[in-house]
């Protein structure tokens, strides 16, 4: 089947066909469904460990910390990578630099399975490695994605596309979670990985079929680009990158611009909280059900379902919600702080769960406190309204760099806890504190939201 034949076909457009002037195409909406896609599998196969990781644990003999030491390797070469894939993407576009994160990441990713044929302390570092290099290909994948949806987008609808391609983490362990619980309860855990590398490297060549800037993709009418480029999208992005007017690529000095920047640093801060609740339900949460409410593998493998569809339902409501208050004419500083702040603030429900023993109960805490999670995940959406023209792609990665340092400190700091107390009662708090953090710089550091102007 021809990938282009059957996205035309869900556009209503052949493939080859001339569109009336006068129609607009939507094209951008299923650009943004290929991101959900993407994101989706990346989700997958960051948690896939974090699913597997008690079982792999008991097989290899290690407790909470070193656990907790593995689930950072990703978080380490994630961060350090994030500027590279960043000036990357700048440098050589979206398309090929996001080809090939997904490629070796999945291959990475597949690789991980062969642990099961190691022990003792080879096993521990080959599983490290395998990890930490699987953080360095995915690197490029959200800067790509804001960097897409800053092309494909006009502002009013910004918020909405970035919530989408980010309630994918939440997609995939609604998918995901189950599938993988189940490979590994009938079949052993290194075939999840099988699976799931195998599944990314098909999607690599999906991906470089369909993908394309506006002006260049043969499904998009000029009705759809002129609407796009009459909001802000930069239609234009990796044109302009590939041609001879800048071969060096964005320069890094503009990097200390970004942090002398105060409305930029509270938005780093804030990712940085953000994601620290992100990566307690992506590593510890699946171990949480099993070691303090003691559901089986399988079970938890189904429960972690439940509050993923709550957090992908906050997602989208989130999004959704942001660019409604805009096209009211609310400005872009409230539209987006708004469901930050809300979100943030109702995740501080998890510390709840201290208190209550009865399953039904936490799991329902836990929904209601991903929920929140997903309206306030709107920072990707603030990171495309902001980030400066000249280096779209170098300051997604920033952003990511800086909100992805908690993929190291919290599964580290979350696994010394339960190490030092025998309970994960701190650990909530911890995570809960982090939501906290969150809403007081959003409301008193960030200020107004508007696109940063680098001096050059």
């Amino acid at each position: 089947m021809d990938v282009d034949t059957t996205f035309a076909g869900l556009t209503g457009l052949d493939a080859g066909t001339t569109v009336a002037p006068g129609k607009r195409t939507h094209y951008r909406y299923y650009i943004v469904l290929l991101l959900f896609i993407m994101t989706a599998i990346n989700y997958a196969d960051r948690s896939a460990l974090s699913l597997t990781g008690p079982v792999i644990a008991k097989q290899l003999h290690f407790g909470p910390a070193k656990l907790g030491v593995i689930f950072s390797a990703f978080g380490w070469a994630y961060v350090i990578a994030q500027m590279p894939g960043g000036w990357l993407l700048d440098r050589f576009g979206s398309k090929r630099v996001y080809a090939c994160s997904i490629l070796i990441w999945s291959l990475f990713i597949a690789a991980m399975g062969s642990v099961a044929f190691l022990t003792g302390a080879l096993a521990i570092a080959t599983l490290f490695c395998l990890y930490f290099m699987v953080g360095v290909a995915e690197a490029p994948l959200f800067p790509g994605n804001s960097r897409i949806v800053a092309a494909w987008f006009p502002r009013q609808e910004r918020a909405t596309a970035s919530a989408v391609f980010n309630s994918a983490q939440y997609f995939a362990t609604v998918i995901f979670a189950p599938l993988m619980g189940w490979i590994t309860y009938s079949f052993g855990w290194p075939y999840v990985f099988g699976v799931m590398g195998g599944l990314g490297i098909v999607m690599t060549f999906v991906w470089m079929k369909v993908m394309r800037s506006p002006s260049q993709h043969p499904l998009v009418n000029q009705a759809e680009i002129d609407y796009i480029a009459a909001g802000g999208g930069l239609i234009n992005l990796d044109q302009a990158k590939t041609t001879a007017e800048k071969p060096a690529g964005p320069k890094w000095n503009y990097v200390g611009q970004l942090f002398r920047n105060r409305m930029m640093v509270g938005i780093l801060i804030g990712q940085y909280c953000i994601n620290a609740i992100t990566y307690f339900f992506i590593s510890w949460f699946p171990v949480y059900l099993v070691q303090a409410r003691h559901m089986s593998i399988l079970k938890a493998g189904f429960t972690a379902a439940v509050p993923a569809i709550c957090g992908f339902g906050g997602g989208i409501l989130g999004g959704v919600l942001s660019d409604y208050l805009l096209r009211r004419n609310v400005s872009l500083s409230v539209a987006r702080k708004t469901p930050i702040v809300l979100g943030m603030s109702l995740s501080m429900i998890m510390i709840a769960c201290n208190y209550t023993s009865i399953q039904w109960v936490v799991v329902a805490l836990m929904a209601l406190s991903f929920f929140g999670k997903g309206v306030g995940a709107l920072g990707w959406a603030v990171m495309s309204d902001t980030a400066p023209k000249e280096i779209t792609g170098l300051t997604g990665g920033v952003f990511n760099m800086c909100g992805n340092v908690s993929s190291i400190s919290t599964p580290i700091i979350i696994g010394i806890i339960i190490q030092r107390t025998g309970s994960f009662n701190g650990a909530l708090v911890f995570v809960g504190a982090n939501a906290l953090l969150a809403v007081v710089s959003y409301l008193f550091v960030v200020g107004e939201i508007k696109r940063m102007v680098l001096k050059v």
